[in-house]
């Protein structure tokens, strides 16, 4: 291999579906980065930490996606305050004391809602991804939010990564959660729940002003349904993706991210079935 070449990929189990190769391939295209590759790599948590120290010195950067993330965190020489808050890592870029690990899926929420008005934050599910909007929330301005999740145990990961963040967020259980209630004062909900759990609520959770449903197939969602026909603004997982790679592709790279082109790829990629705003 040339030594200006450079290797990059997504990290995952199962991995085959993901986008990022489109997006991240688009990048290098745009920017004349001739020799650099991305490819997919299938590995899990346990799997993640042998991987990455058997990699040689032309790898610059990983893009881990489920179920590594909290793995690849751990295996950081040093990683960003909103990592260390989120308590996992998508992102690892190779530095000169070793890997670097990052949560650029806080970007990724950012950059899908862009903006919010008043009112506090609604999480639907406690996972990764909603530990990741919570910090996204706090960069967004929002004073408060409630984790609705099935039970406390369950929300506990989102509960402390909101008190890391200085978010004060409080605990509501699925079963009795008053989601109209809950969404009439949200500036934004975040649905990080399964479609099927949530569309007996959507009518309800459509009086939001925003809502950011991480679902992107099948499309459109039953909640995403009701925020348009109720006039609402709707971001999804899609959003996400192509925000958070911006970031992934400047890090690795070196270079501002060619945004237009990643958002013309994944727009290719996936049919044009939903809008994606830059």
């Amino acid at each position: 291999m040339p030594t200006d070449a450079r290797r990059a990929a997504v990290v995952g189990s199962p991995v085959a579906h993901s986008l990022s190769p489109v997006l991240h391939r688009a990048a290098y295209e745009a920017l004349g980065l001739t020799d650099w590759t991305y490819d997919r790599l299938e590995a899990d948590a346990a799997a993640l930490p042998a991987l990455v120290s058997s990699l040689d010195s032309s790898w610059v950067g990983l893009s881990v996606t489920m179920p590594g993330k909290q793995a690849a965190l751990a295996v950081a020489a040093a990683a960003t305050p909103r990592a260390l808050a989120v308590g996992a890592a998508n992102t690892l870029v190779r530095g000169d004391s070793g890997w670097q690990a990052d949560c650029t899926d806080v970007d990724g929420v950012v950059g899908a809602l862009r903006s919010l008005g008043p009112g506090h934050g609604v999480v639907l599910g406690a996972g990764g991804t909603a530990c990741a909007a919570l910090a996204a929330l706090v960069d967004l301005g929002v004073g408060s939010a409630y984790v609705v999740a099935r039970d406390t145990t369950r929300a506990e990961p989102a509960l402390r990564c909101a008190s890391k963040l200085g978010l004060p967020t409080s605990f509501v259980a699925w079963s009795a959660a008053e989601f109209g209630e809950l969404a009439a004062g949200a500036a934004v909900v975040v649905n990080t729940a399964p479609a099927a759990a949530v569309e007996p609520h959507a009518t309800e959770l459509a009086q939001a002003p925003c809502v950011l449903d991480v679902i992107y197939h099948p499309w459109p969602t039953a909640l995403a349904q009701a925020v348009a026909a109720h006039g609402g603004r709707v971001s999804t997982g899609l959003d996400m993706l192509l925000h958070q790679a911006f970031g992934q592709v400047e890090q690795f790279t070196g270079h501002p991210a060619p945004r237009a082109a990643m958002r013309d790829a994944l727009s290719a990629a996936t049919g044009g079935v939903v809008p994606l705003p830059i």
